[in-house]
């Protein structure tokens, strides 16, 4: 079985296990496929901790779930030396974000430090801690999740270090019928009496395997100007419509053109092509534009959302 077949299978399987939330499983993969991470946002409820265990379970990697709270200390995160009296020694013992996949629940719930060294360790792939500097596993991924209707006691996460997120990705409410697929799932998992298929168990050198051949495929010259396009429009916007660029305060830092590009590639190899194309970029655009551009007061007056401002923009910005 191909690679590529082999993620097909892995999709297939996430679409049964999570009803009703394709666009969560798709950017899962994508985000996978791309070395990155992913920031993802909605009500509780809606399968984001789920998605993130379904995938785990049928990949061969380490999972942890960490429970962000405002008593959380950097520590709980990236380990501690402990002193065993016996040796006269201490020993670090390393925390959750020394595993492979690292579910980073509601994480605008802790403090601004214990942010920083999830994010540095996003960044740098590397945990400092008892004067060591220790790598983190090749395959490292972090899933955050954000409660968008409790705002109390939150820290709201730095705009700066959002960047550090591949995608940002909203997920909504199912439909009825999705409801009650839902709903008849979950009774058969209670009851036993669910037909699971076994999980897949992908090795980390198929994940690898999979990264290098969406790395060949072909991003055309004029698809790698439209991606710097669309990224300058948000720096620029008030050339195109000078209403849109009185709504955005800051636009998107060049990781933006980078996450499209590593992004659209993961997007078209998971779809069997070799080569990107235009709605593959604008599939995309939103989730990686998102939590990058910043909008003014103006634009918060008139009760502007961020969406409605990209979805102008790809429709302002030709392709070339």
């Amino acid at each position: 079985m191909t690679i590529h077949a082999k993620f097909l299978q892995l999709h297939s399987q996430l679409s049964q296990a999570i009803i009703g939330q394709q666009a969560l499983v798709e950017r899962l993969l994508v985000v996978l496929l791309a070395d990155g991470h992913l920031l993802v946002e909605g009500a509780p409820g809606l399968a984001k901790t789920r998605a993130i265990q379904s995938l785990a379970e049928q990949l061969a990697v380490s999972f942890q779930r960490i429970q962000f709270t405002p008593d959380l200390l950097p520590t709980d995160l990236t380990g501690t030396e402990v002193f065993y009296a016996q040796t006269g020694e201490f020993t670090f013992r390393p925390g959750p974000i020394f595993s492979h996949f690292v579910l980073a629940d509601e994480i605008n719930r802790a403090p601004a430090k214990v942010q920083s060294a999830l994010l540095e360790a996003m960044a740098e792939r590397q945990v400092s801690a008892g004067g060591k500097t220790r790598p983190l596993p090749e395959v490292f991924m972090v899933m955050a999740t954000q409660n968008p209707l409790e705002q109390e006691g939150t820290y709201a996460l730095p705009e700066a270090q959002l960047d550090r997120f591949l995608l940002h990705t909203w997920v909504g409410y199912p439909s009825a019928a999705d409801e009650l697929a839902i709903m008849r799932l979950v009774r058969h998992e209670k009851s036993h009496t669910a037909n699971q298929p076994e999980p897949l168990q992908l090795p980390q050198s198929s994940i690898l395997n999979a990264r290098k051949a969406v790395q060949q495929v072909h991003l055309a010259e004029p698809l790698e100007r439209y991606i710097v396009d669309l990224v300058q429009a948000t720096r620029n916007a008030g050339r195109y419509d000078e209403q849109l660029g009185c709504y955005i305060r800051m636009g998107a830092s060049p990781r933006a053109s980078l996450a499209l590009d590593r992004c659209s590639r993961a997007l078209a190899w998971l779809k069997g092509r070799t080569e990107v194309l235009p709605e593959d970029i604008q599939q995309l655009a939103p989730d990686v534009l998102r939590h990058r551009v910043l909008l003014s007061y103006e634009a918060d007056a008139e009760s502007i959302k961020v969406d409605a401002v990209i979805q102008r923009l790809l429709a302002l910005v030709a392709l070339a």
